[in-house]
């Protein structure tokens, strides 16, 4: 879909997006919009409440396969965020699959979030992915000045993540996915998030408004439990994490990630032993964005009071 076959809206400066506007004849508030941190333009994609509530009663029931078509058609600048779990592992695939049916739609780019703190059996994956699937385009997006992991420590200090998470959270993922959204002028992403995830992922919609972050979030396998994904990654001989031959369900950073148990839950292996079940990128706001909306409201008031 070409730029002039949406509206457009020109943004500034905004911490949240601005919601597009528009006249609903039920008088119906209009939930999404695109907001970013820079001066640029973005195609608007709006839902009125009513309408977003009626898209996800239907799509509620349909299959990932046809989730996906139907929104490679409905969103233009559709992109796929992943870390490379077995959920993305098979939305690649599926994406794979419907584009070789329609060659000529317009493919899913993917944005790869690299930490620069990814285990080896991630960095091989992605390799392997990329050799199994040669049309994806992988845009990789790491810490803002930091290319290897001596580069973070000597910038941001040696084992950020345990002296600070929330900054570290920050600097090595919340910000590199604002300026992945930004430069690419992303509409809507593709997730890998499932209810049978559990934690904050339990009551989850197919499709999701982050209005904070200016997009459309959607979670085609939202109903899949991990047995499903699973057995579609081995039914389909999709490339997989060594690790989860070790014990692992779902990988992200070496220094917060750990095998899973018999019986725990999918996700226990994250962050195990912290009151924490995502890094910020899902969060409704990260709490390291809190904290600099509390210091710049402290320093406002004292600024106030001399």
């Amino acid at each position: 879909m070409g730029a002039s076959s949406v509206r457009t809206e020109s943004y500034s400066g905004s911490s949240s997006p601005r919601m597009a506007d528009a006249k609903m004849d039920d008088n119906a508030s209009v939930d999404s919009g695109f907001g970013s941190n820079s001066t640029i333009s973005l195609p608007t994609v709006s839902f009125t409440t009513s309408h977003l509530r009626h898209l996800n009663k239907q799509l509620e029931n349909m299959q990932p396969m046809d989730i996906l078509r139907f929104c490679k058609i409905l969103f233009p600048n559709l992109y796929q965020t992943t870390a490379f779990g077995l959920t993305g592992l098979a939305t690649i695939d599926m994406l794979s699959k419907i584009q070789e049916q329609v060659p000529s739609s317009s493919p899913v780019d993917l944005i790869f979030l690299d930490t620069l703190y990814h285990f080896q059996e991630t960095y091989d994956l992605v390799d392997r992915v990329k050799a199994r699937y040669p049309n994806i385009n992988l845009h990789i997006f790491k810490p803002s000045g930091a290319d290897t992991v001596s580069e973070f420590e000597e910038t941001y200090g040696e084992k950020l993540y345990e002296m600070s998470a929330d900054l570290y959270d920050w600097i090595a993922k919340v910000e590199p996915q604002q300026r992945a959204y930004t430069d690419l002028k992303v509409a809507a992403v593709l997730t890998g998030r499932r209810r049978s995830q559990g934690g904050q992922r339990g009551d989850i919609d197919v499709i999701e408004i982050d209005e904070e972050r200016g997009i459309v979030k959607i979670n085609p396998l939202v109903n899949w439990s991990f047995q499903q994904v699973n057995s579609y990654i081995k039914e389909n001989n999709v490339p997989y994490n060594a690790l989860l031959d070790q014990g692992y369900k779902s990988v992200g950073d070496w220094h917060s990630t750990s095998p899973v148990k018999e019986g725990e839950d999918e996700r226990a292996g994250r962050w195990k032993g912290q009151d924490k079940t995502e890094c910020g990128i899902h969060n409704k706001k990260s709490r390291y964005a809190q904290y600099l909306e509390t210091i710049a409201a402290q320093e406002a008031q004292q600024v106030q009071a001399v």
